[in-house]
């Protein structure tokens, strides 16, 4: 009886290992709907939390006794793997690890996506946008990020990077399969969607008019108008549902793009660094809003 774990897929020059690696271009993955999921971490991620989305799985033998538990899982869905020899997976993407696989593309909608999260709240909502992101790692980040602090929607919007690119989905290190990432949406109409689902929406600048730490120190306090439009004193309400606005590495968000949002907030800076890096500056935000909300979540 031949071992399960002998390669099938030997050839590295096949149709099929081809077609797999042409998914790392944007062009292939629009035209068969599909993306690459790279490395154990993503694969597990993706095979745990959104199984009915991934068409095939690829491992080396090597692999496959590695991470087991991956192809436990795998079976448990009723997933196709497939073994292939190191040189084929490597061949397939340089960044498999020995593990990769094929998933179809979700385009999730806003006002839905706010809809889902607002009906299954058990607390204020969290909104993580980036608005002209272009950089890879950075929107992969801010979406790990975003995860990790709580967050219940990413929306990546204006003319930022493809959510589906290979290093985004590898930054994001899973969490992509964790809550829904909308793209292909205007900023003003991610701000509209935002207001009418009754969010606060904060726009991160370092020449905000408000100090990010001064609006922790009374996140949550009752004011005379804070019944009215989340603010204590005319100050924007951290514990209030929120969505922060983030902008482009190079030229962070123009004044036509602040101008959308109630509030512009500043993250301080102590020391000698011009500034943050954005997914640093995100990170802080998003924890900062999870911190003044963790009184009202479970």
């Amino acid at each position: 009886m031949p071992d399960p774990l002998d390669p099938t897929l030997t050839n590295p020059r096949s149709d099929r290992v081809r077609a797999v690696r042409a998914l790392s271009g944007r062009p292939a993955r629009s035209r068969h709907g599909q993306l690459l999921v790279e490395g154990p971490q993503a694969v597990r991620e993706a095979v745990r939390h959104a199984a009915d989305r991934v068409r095939d799985l690829y491992v080396t033998p090597s692999a496959a006794q590695r991470y087991a538990e991956i192809l436990a899982d795998a079976h448990d869905a009723g997933l196709h793997v497939h073994v292939g020899t190191p040189e084929v997976l490597t061949t397939m993407s340089p960044d498999a690890q020995g593990v990769l696989a094929v998933v179809r593309q979700e385009y999730p909608r806003l006002d839905d996506a706010l809809a889902v999260a607002s009906a299954g709240a058990d607390g204020p909502l969290l909104v993580a946008v980036l608005a002209t992101v272009r950089d890879p790692g950075n929107a992969g980040t801010v979406i790990r990020a975003a995860d990790a602090a709580g967050a219940d929607v990413v929306v990546l919007a204006g003319d930022s990077v493809d959510v589906h690119n290979p290093k985004v989905v590898r930054s994001t290190a899973g969490s992509l399969f964790h809550l829904p990432v909308v793209s292909g949406v205007a900023l003003d109409e991610t701000v509209r969607a935002l207001h009418a689902a009754g969010l606060l929406v904060l726009a991160a600048d370092g020449a905000g008019d408000h100090d990010l730490d001064d609006l922790l120190d009374v996140a949550g306090v009752p004011g005379d108008v804070g019944d009215v439009d989340g603010t204590v004193d005319d100050v924007p309400d951290l514990a209030r549902p929120t969505a922060w606005v983030f902008g482009n590495e190079a030229w962070g968000l123009p004044e036509q793009d602040r101008a959308l949002a109630d509030a512009v907030v500043r993250v301080p800076i102590r020391g000698r660094a011009e500034s943050l890096n954005l997914a640093t500056a995100a990170t802080v935000c998003l924890y900062a809003s999870s911190r003044a909300q963790r009184g009202r979540r479970p």
